[in-house]
């Protein structure tokens, strides 16, 4: 049942106290937002991955401002009760502070979400994530896997494989909670490496493909739904196939047609 207040970012560290699991889903539109929201679920991420799900892209890279700022409003419009974080696309934040500054407020004053998502290292945006939360924007920060950065990478690869690298993440995620953000997504990281996270920041971890230890879980709501490719990421578990449902269905209403049996006389006015 939907609570009647909605979530605030106290909601988060109060989540991680009472060591009490943090369930996040992704969300491009009204509809399934409504869905969510209904089902139980608080916290709805717009994420970039709509490039992937949605758009037909093949990542999150061609994902523009205007296209996540135009689906991050359809899902405040589906959950209004919903804490709804929007996901800032590829070079909407990286290039000039006073321009993401400008871009990641366009979010809370037109898009009416509550947050913002940024992927990077702390020596990349420590500093402008300190400049959001002075401005009264709430951030939450992404390490491990950073989609946006798979050109660079060649590819998604496991992040902190090594006892160096695992080092590194510790730190980021250190300094990423004293930069001011109030959540940290950890993306394919090895699970005890994740839980060496955890322990060291205040902040919750929102872990995907990051195992069990983390503060909470975020998923792509199409890997859920079964809604996708017949590819599905290890990370990822499949509690329907909606899919093969509706390619059913289509097909159905396509013979009927075809076969004039729809529109009957129930359909007819």
């Amino acid at each position: 049942m939907e609570t009647e207040k909605k979530p605030t970012v106290s909601y988060f560290r109060r989540k991680k106290e009472k060591q009490e699991k943090i369930v996040i889903l992704t969300a491009y539109d009204a509809t399934f937002a409504r869905f969510a929201r209904e089902s139980g679920i608080e916290v709805l991420l717009v994420g970039d991955s709509m490039g992937n799900t949605v758009l037909g892209y093949d990542n999150t890279i061609p994902v523009t401002l205007e296209q996540s700022l135009d689906r991050c409003a359809a899902v405040r419009r589906g959950a209004p009760k919903a804490f709804v974080i929007g996901d800032m696309p590829f070079m909407t934040y990286q290039a000039d502070p006073a321009e993401a500054l400008h871009n990641a407020a366009r979010y809370l004053k037109e898009a009416g979400a509550d947050a913002i998502k940024l992927e990077g290292s702390a020596a990349a945006t420590a500093a402008l994530i300190r400049q959001m939360v002075a401005a009264g924007i709430p951030v939450m920060a992404h390490i491990g896997l950073m989609p946006q950065q798979v050109l660079v990478a060649g590819g998604y690869r496991l992040a902190g494989k090594t006892e160096d690298a695992a080092r590194r993440l510790i730190v980021e995620a250190q300094e990423l909670e004293a930069a001011g953000v109030f959540a940290i997504v950890l993306e394919c990281i090895p699970a005890e490496v994740s839980r060496e996270i955890t322990a060291a920041v205040g902040v919750p971890t929102i872990g995907i493909g990051a195992g069990k230890y983390c503060d909470g879980q975020v998923q792509v709501v199409h890997d859920l739904l079964g809604l996708g490719s017949d590819f599905l990421p290890k990370h990822a578990k499949r509690y329907v196939e909606l899919g093969s449902q509706i390619k059913q269905a289509f097909r159905t209403y396509a013979a009927e047609v075809r076969e004039q049996e729809f529109p009957g006389e129930a359909n007819s006015f």
